[in-house]
């Protein structure tokens, strides 16, 4: 995989914290150029960019609230001008109430499929005004869209909608030879499980143990692990992988509930 990804240019939204971080980084390592979009969290942002560019001195910061579809477009847009083109997409951000669907307002439902569906259909249908032969859309899904979690209802319906986006847009620019695919992956030590650990009444080192417990591999993984297989995906090698949404859980899902 030793710079594989040389002279690719790629744009990962919520790309400065978290898992969206770690893929940015991952794909900077590769040999890509990186335009990282984040909304508000400008500490991050310039820390990211620093790490970023001490291996891809190219990638640019994009601010962008996804939620707006104009600032979406421009976002992609701006990327492909800035930097040359567009070759891999890279669909992270989300963001959601956690609240039992009984107790969810308009306003959380609107929010959160504008960021994550039309904000995805948005950033899909620019990205390919841009986006040649090669290209790569790879989707960051959870296991809301399959499993109930508490309070994930909102979050869980819009990422199951992603998923059969994935297949369509599969269909729709596999004859350009684009690949788009999405990557599921179970809990990972972000920030949003800090807090939904704490939303469910438990520390996040119980949350932590319930959860390993339950993995194949009886560890969460590290943001790296899981930002490498999305590296996997977007690799020129990849080239027949298409409309399929990949778990990466350790097992997770698997697990048989019964067995300590």
């Amino acid at each position: 995989m030793m710079r594989d990804l040389d002279g690719k240019i790629a744009i990962v939204t919520g790309g400065t914290r978290g898992l969206g971080r770690a893929i940015s980084l991952g794909m900077a390592r590769l040999g890509a150029t990186v335009a990282m979009n984040y909304r508000r969290d400008e500490t991050s942002a310039a820390q990211t960019l620093d790490q970023v560019r001490a291996v891809s001195p190219r990638s640019i910061l994009i601010k962008a609230d996804l939620e707006d579809e104009s600032q979406v477009r421009a976002m992609v847009t701006r990327a492909a001008s800035e930097l040359g083109g567009l070759d891999i997409l890279v669909a992270n951000a989300a963001a959601t109430a956690f609240k039992p669907l009984l107790e969810t307002k308009p306003h959380n439902l609107a929010r959160t499929f504008a960021l994550s569906i039309n904000g995805f259909v948005a950033a899909v249908q620019e990205a390919s005004r841009v986006m040649g032969e090669g290209g790569r859309v790879l989707m960051i899904s959870g296991i809301d869209s399959i499993r109930n979690l508490p309070g994930h209802g909102v979050l869980g319906a819009a990422k199951a909608a992603l998923e059969s986006m994935v297949r369509d847009f599969a269909f729709e620019l596999g004859p350009r030879g684009i690949t788009v695919n999405g990557l599921n992956v179970g809990y990972i030590d972000t920030e949003s499980a800090r807090f939904y650990a704490n939303y469910l009444g438990y520390s996040y080192e119980d949350f932590q143990r319930r959860c390993a417990e339950r993995s194949a591999l009886k560890r969460l993984p590290a943001l790296d692990e899981i930002a490498a297989v999305a590296c996997l995906i977007c690799l020129p090698a990849a080239s027949y992988l298409t409309a399929q949404t990949i778990m990466v859980d350790g097992g997770f899902t698997l697990s048989f509930p019964g067995v300590k």
